[in-house]
């Protein structure tokens, strides 16, 4: 099917185009026209502003469902769940736990994409541990952390016909270099992420291949002038993504725009969100650690952050509103860089000819109207 979108704005790469139509054709975007061919079908969006389908590659949940619930029930809430707050794709994150939990899991997430997800596509599985070290553990269990094992990776990998594109790990434990080379060798994204290691060790985790740190700032020794750490290494090294909460409690709003300046298109915004988000306050769980939601903010018992409740349109909503950037720079930071980081930006992330045509409706309050996955309209709030 081929038709043509007509809007006020459309925020492509570089720029803001103003009026104008864009080709859909068969579920990829063509090409941007000032007018259309005689009877062209034409989905009229005046008044609106067309952007590209939102990305998360970092969610363990939301709306009451887990991805370590290990049931194809919780995959796909999730999915239906976040496609009206315009993400089109996403990467099911897991938590450290047993293997046997992680095995659900993962299998739960293998199967639901088998069926056919109804709202987000899930791009893959990211393992968010369990190969971290404790001093930084946030809310995941130490009680399960161990050392890089590239042979129990593998059998993860059998398990889901190959899913998973992302795992985040400590580059300080032992083999942990190793492991990095090796799962690079592989095409998987290694990050870095709930790690005490120093600028030193990060940089040779980069030099082996590791190309993310996991929610910035959160779960990582800090930056010093004389002892840069984690913190300092990501900011410092080109090569490298870094991903950002931009919830305003995971990282102060001044601290964020700096990061955001300092990393350009290597920042990705990512949510981090668990089972709370668009649920009221009161208790829940993050894998086996109860959590108590007040005022949106899920902390541990002990007080850590716990994950966030955050919506990823509102992480674009406030960096924009703190750095003063275009709006089609900083969308482009929740689509185009989580795509770059898995290597998926010659096929999604940004509104260009050939690319899947994941979009999503905006009127002027940056509010979503509607949502199409790969040219098929979604999701609409009438």
């Amino acid at each position: 099917m081929t038709y043509f979108i007509k809007a006020d704005h459309f925020l492509l790469e570089n720029e803001k185009k103003t009026n104008g139509y864009l080709q859909v054709d068969n579920g990829k975007f063509g090409s941007f026209v000032d007018a259309v061919p005689e009877n062209a079908a034409v989905v009229d969006w005046t008044g609106y502003t067309i952007a590209p389908g939102l990305f998360d590659t970092h969610i363990h949940g939301v709306n009451g469902h887990d991805i370590m619930d290990g049931t194809v029930e919780a995959v796909q809430g999730i999915s239906e769940s976040i496609l009206p707050l315009g993400v089109t794709r996403f990467l099911p994150t897991t938590l450290t736990s047993s293997k046997e939990d992680l095995d659900r899991a993962i299998s739960a997430v293998k199967n639901a994409v088998q069926q056919g997800l109804a709202g987000a596509q899930s791009e893959g599985i990211f393992l968010e541990g369990p190969y971290f070290t404790e001093k930084h553990k946030g809310a995941q269990n130490p009680g399960y952390f161990r050392d890089p094992d590239y042979t129990e990776f593998q059998g993860w990998q059998q398990l889901t016909d190959d899913s998973i594109v992302k795992i985040a790990l400590a580059p300080e434990r032992e083999g942990a270099l190793e492991f990095i080379r090796s799962i690079r060798a592989d095409g998987i994204l290694a990050s870095l992420a709930h790690t005490d290691a120093s600028f030193d060790q990060c940089r040779h985790a980069i030099d082996a291949g590791a190309r993310n740190f996991v929610h910035l700032f959160n779960g990582m020794s800090g930056l010093h002038h004389r002892k840069p750490g984690v913190v300092g290494a990501a900011l410092t090294d080109g090569r490298a993504f870094a991903e950002l909460i931009c919830d305003g409690h995971h990282v102060h709003p001044d601290v964020a725009v700096h990061a955001a300046r300092t990393k350009g298109e290597k920042l990705s915004l990512i949510t981090d969100c668990m089972r709370a988000g668009l649920m009221p306050d009161g208790d829940y769980h993050l894998g086996e650690f109860p959590v108590v939601m007040k005022d949106g903010i899920a902390r541990t018992e002990t007080g850590s952050l716990a994950g966030s409740t955050l919506k990823l349109i509102d992480g674009v909503k406030n960096l924009y509103a703190w750095s003063g950037k275009p709006l089609y720079e900083i969308w482009h930071r929740a689509s185009l860089s989580p795509a770059a980081s898995l290597d998926r930006d010659d096929e999604l992330g940004s509104i260009v000819d050939g690319k899947i045509a994941d979009y999503v409706v905006i009127d002027e309050n940056i509010s979503i109207q509607a949502v199409a996955v790969a040219g098929e309209l979604k999701y609409s709030n009438d």
